[in-house]
């Protein structure tokens, strides 16, 4: 945990834990939680078997102490190959913590379904998957990956070229939401028309009739994890 849903949208779904609970439903994996944002980091990197990094409205560049122990943390997951997912702000968080950049996208707020071209075909996600479409959320994004990272995905309209990186064989990340589901952005979107400007807002929120691969995505997360 690196923050929360808008608490003005929790009635629906509930927080980033219930979200994923919810997104993992059909798989082993237990979740265990910790709140780096308030400063609850696990005591040992090997507490759990694997890390899932969830999103947060903070930037990764905003100076915050947590921000800096949480990219430590990062960095010694890396160093001991343990197995890691990054989603949105988990995605960026390692790019930089292994000394990619991270920038405000010149064109502004990625929001409503994206479709991501997948570039490479890791042994989780298989042979003959070409696309994935998601919802987005995020003005931020990874302009420079890693040097040891192969991006894997990125977005068909050309907006998020580094939408997806491998690192090594234990880590994964991907800026695209498999944990939101439509109902849930159409009312964070609802409430953000000032924030993002109305016709993008228009546009995402139309765009949510499409369909999602989150049921796609949480196979990959269970496959990756059962891997290692």
């Amino acid at each position: 945990m690196c923050g929360h849903i808008d608490p003005l949208s929790q009635h629906l779904h509930g927080d980033y834990p219930e979200l994923f609970a919810y997104l993992l439903r059909d798989t082993s994996i237990e979740l265990i939680r910790y709140d780096l944002d308030e400063g609850r980091f696990p005591v040992s990197e090997r507490e759990c078997d694997g890390w899932i990094c969830a999103p947060s409205r903070n930037s990764v560049y905003d100076n915050l102490e947590w921000i800096a122990e949480a990219e430590e943390l990062h960095r010694r997951f890396i160093a001991l190959e343990l197995p890691y997912v990054g989603i949105c702000f988990g995605h960026q968080l390692l790019a930089q913590a292994l000394g990619g950049k991270v920038e405000r996208a010149s064109h502004g707020w990625n929001v409503g379904v994206h479709e991501y071209e997948l570039t490479e075909s890791p042994s989780w996600i298989g042979v003959g998957t070409r696309s994935v479409a998601l919802v987005a959320s995020h003005q931020d994004q990874v302009t420079i990956p890693p040097g040891d990272a192969t991006v894997f995905a990125k977005a068909t309209d050309g907006t998020c070229p580094i939408g997806g990186m491998v690192v090594g064989d234990r880590a994964w990340t991907i800026q695209l939401h498999p944990e939101f589901v439509p109902d849930l952005a159409d009312h964070l979107l609802a409430g953000r028309v000032e924030l993002i400007g109305a016709s993008k807002v228009a546009a995402a929120r139309a765009s949510l009739s499409n369909p999602i691969d989150s049921a796609k995505v949480s196979g990959w997360i269970s496959r990756f994890f059962d891997g290692h």
